[in-house]
């Protein structure tokens, strides 16, 4: 039997820790057309970024909805917010951007589900 790099310890406790979803998972949405813009790929309490295939224009206001995957740790599967498109640049990858939103009115339960996703996704600096 070949030797392991792990002893039997190790692997019981890696079995243990939790596991965290992939951003990816995190699907964003135009609201009003339910049209998906992208996957998330940051986030703060003034915004996020989403990595899409479609161009977005600059200063444009749209509402938007972030898929919510984990039906445990959140008491609803979406969050819905308002924001404007503060940048939108080619992404390292041909034929995708990277496209930062800032967030509009944000109520305290909205930020409240931000800091949880932020913690969550682990998008603490």
């Amino acid at each position: 039997m070949a030797d392991s790099m792990y002893t039997k310890n190790d692997m019981d406790e890696r079995r243990h820790l939790p596991r965290k979803y992939l951003i990816i998972y995190s699907r964003v949405f135009e609201r009003t057309l339910g049209k998906l813009l992208g996957y998330l790929a940051d986030l703060s309490p003034e915004g996020a970024m989403i990595i899409s295939e479609d161009r977005l224009e600059v200063d444009t206001l749209m509402a938007l909805r972030f898929d919510l995957p984990d039906m445990n740790a959140f008491d609803r599967n979406s969050l819905n917010l308002d924001v404007r498109v503060a940048r939108c640049d080619p992404d390292i990858s041909p034929g995708f951007y990277n496209i930062g939103f800032e967030f509009q009115e944000v109520k305290e339960e909205q930020q409240a589900i931000i800091l949880k996703m932020m913690d969550m996704y682990e998008f603490r600096r």
